[in-house]
């Protein structure tokens, strides 16, 4: 496939009007759905179960007229399509040696590549298809048969390759059944799925489909495309609503409308780096076929470049890391219950007798002293076991260190405040530092001076430092190497920045009270800062985060697709700038996407011996179980490809 593309795949799902037993009509109506598709440079767009005669024909079916004019108007359309760069499957009744099949006919540029006949036929109050059909196991090797005009490959095991894009085709009721077709061909190596359905409206049944699709495309870790008759069906005892779905991985991409009188055409990219990411991953995926009889159709594609995606259709979340909006609340609770149960286990087997956590007034903190509080709250604890530290320095501001004592009395826990200046300057005395000289040794004289006086009191209190940094600070290695970097259990080490701002607001106000509330509010309004370097003459911070490593949102961003999906550069900013039009531009999202190149390889040596923390999502650094990497890896190739990215930019 052509990378320009940065691996995405344009399909189609198509819901044309139709009139039942009316070929001609039928075949007008798919080839302008057919047009629309190349006019938006689609690759391949399916249409319904039997979409050329309509599926509610019933003993029509019989009549050799109707299956002769499904043939005549198949052969039609391929001719009047032979220009148009684009691959389709239609529903068509075809006839073999005095059997009927109910099939899936592929077909590109005046060519039938392949037909495939249903595996699983429903028999019961609404649909009598064995009345009419034949069904054809999936066992049973492909042969070849004359239709429309072409020697054409006809089998349900039917493997095809269209610009190194594997997909296969099931049809309607076969992914009902205990072991649908799409699961061998998914082993077989389909990336994508596609099924011709004529599945009629139920109360209730269009969630069971949509759920049953879903889990199908998950399993198969496959795009999963699915395209259901429409309006024109016969009313007789049923009704069609036209039900189009492209899933990926479980995921819905796009959907049509319900219960429409005009024709649709539903578009979407399958993402075909994801899912060959998530099949590498997945050890219990069956990269082999368990049916060994597939046969392998090459469909030809004319020797031309694909047209270039300058945007994709599907949205781009631009903030991977936060629960969706149907899910937040549960989510938020999910995740601050994956918190609050490791520490609780590890408060149990090392029977402490306190909690010890540094407050600075930022979000960090203030989240890793809100799971303490919660933690000591389920075992049935006093909240006094948590020994809240405020260590004020030389860029402390009187809000950040006001708003941590405030924060402290309102949930009732042991507080103290202890200032680290003096400490501070003697160290600088003791190591002939200058303290004029605000470089990385004056600010990480401070952090280290802080984490030894967490642990001194965990020592006298026989407590537990719990860490407050967080997945991002570890990513871009923003911590003070055996400073802020080092705890005895890290609560926050799966959370990325962007994630911890949510679920602080989500305790706020779910489970604080109103003096809490107010507090926990105003830190979310605190810009993100070390504070390790001198206030202004108005008390106001000087040093400021996103300043210096650039903005969270992007670095989360980059992290999200550089560690769960392993993307290239190129295809990283590539969905970047989707995901923040309008908000940074090109250069912006290159130059930081340097920077958290640089960063990130550089950095691994601090997270090679990082504290235990509780793994909350699919993203984690630690080095126990989730991302090993050589401490002296080099960022080279990637470097080299953001400089030619710029450079085809320009």
């Amino acid at each position: 496939m052509n990378m320009l593309n940065h691996g995405f795949f344009r399909v189609a799902a198509a819901i044309p009007k139709v009139k039942v037993a009316d070929c001609r009509f039928n075949i007008e109506q798919i080839k302008g759905l057919i047009r629309e598709a190349v006019e938006n440079k689609v690759e391949i767009v399916c249409f319904p179960e039997l979409s050329v005669t309509a599926y509610t024909c019933a003993d029509l079916f019989f009549q050799k007229t109707l299956t002769q004019e499904a043939e005549k108007a198949v052969e039609r359309l391929k001719k009047e399509t032979e220009e148009w760069p684009v691959t389709f499957i239609i529903g068509a009744p075809v006839e073999h040696n005095s059997k009927r099949y109910n099939c899936a006919v592929v077909c590109r540029e005046g060519e039938i590549y392949g037909i495939v006949p249903k595996v699983y036929l429903p028999n019961y109050s609404e649909f009598y298809e064995k009345r009419w059909f034949e069904p054809y196991p999936l066992d049973v090797p492909a042969i070849d048969i004359n239709y429309a005009g072409d020697t054409v490959a006809f089998g349900a095991n039917l493997l095809f390759n269209f610009d190194e894009v594997k997909f296969a085709v099931e049809i309607c009721e076969d992914v009902w059944s205990v072991i649908p077709p799409s699961s061998y061909h998914a082993m077989a190596g389909a990336q994508a799925i596609f099924n011709l359905s004529a599945s009629d409206e139920l109360i209730g049944k269009q969630h069971y489909v949509k759920s049953l699709i879903s889990q199908q495309s998950a399993r198969c870790q496959a795009a999963y495309i699915y395209a259901a008759a429409g309006f024109g069906e016969s009313s007789t005892d049923l009704v069609y609503a036209g039900n189009a779905y492209i899933y990926e991985n479980g995921r819905l991409l796009a959907e049509s409308e319900r219960f429409q009188l005009e024709e649709q055409l539903i578009i979407n990219e399958i993402d075909l780096e994801l899912l060959d990411a998530e099949r590498k991953k997945n050890t219990t995926f069956i990269s082999r076929p368990v049916i060994d009889n597939y046969r392998e159709i090459v469909i030809y594609k004319e020797d031309k470049d694909e047209p270039y995606y300058s945007e994709v259709y599907r949205a781009i979340n631009p903030a991977p890391f936060i629960p969706v909006a149907k899910n937040y609340n549960e989510s938020c609770e999910e995740i601050f219950s994956i918190q609050v149960s490791g520490l609780a286990k590890r408060l149990v087997h090392t029977n402490v007798k306190s909690l010890v956590v540094g407050i600075s007034g930022g979000l960090d903190s203030t989240l890793a002293l809100l799971v303490c509080v919660k933690t000591i709250d389920k075992l049935g604890l006093p909240r006094e076991m948590i020994h809240g530290i405020t260590m004020p320095g030389f860029g402390t501001t009187q809000r950040t260190r006001m708003n941590a004592l405030y924060l402290m009395d309102a949930l009732c826990i042991t507080s103290r405040e202890i200032s680290i200046v003096t400490a501070c300057e003697q160290h600088f005395r003791d190591i002939g530092h200058n303290p004029s000289v605000h470089d990385v040794t004056y600010e990480n004289v401070q952090a280290r001076e802080r984490t030894q006086i967490l642990m001194d009191i965990a020592n006298q209190t026989n407590g537990l430092v719990v860490g407050t940094g967080d997945l991002s600070e570890l990513a871009l290695g923003w911590a003070t190497y055996n400073g802020d970097h080092m705890s005895m259990y890290a609560v926050n080490t799966g959370i990325p920045k962007t994630l911890v701002r949510h679920l602080v607001r989500w305790v706020a106000e779910n489970q604080m009270d109103d003096s809490a509330r107010t507090t926990l509010l105003d830190i979310l309004e605190t810009p993100v800062s070390p504070e390790l370097l001198p206030v202004d003459s108005g008390g106001q911070m000087t040093q400021f985060t996103e300043d210096v490593v650039g903005p969270y949102e992007l670095h989360d961003f980059f992290l999200f697709y550089t560690l769960r999906y392993g993307f290239s550069p190129a295809k990283i900013a590539f969905l970047a700038r989707q995901a923040f039009i309008n908000v940074y531009d090109n250069e912006v999202i290159l130059k930081w996407m340097d920077v958290f190149y640089r960063r990130f390889f550089s950095q691994q040596f601090k997270r090679s011996c990082m504290p235990d923390g509780p793994k909350v999502g699919s993203v984690n650094l630690s080095p126990r179980g989730d991302w090993r990497m050589p401490s002296d890896a080099s960022p080279e190739s990637w470097l080299h490809l953001l400089r030619e990215l710029r450079i085809a930019t320009v």
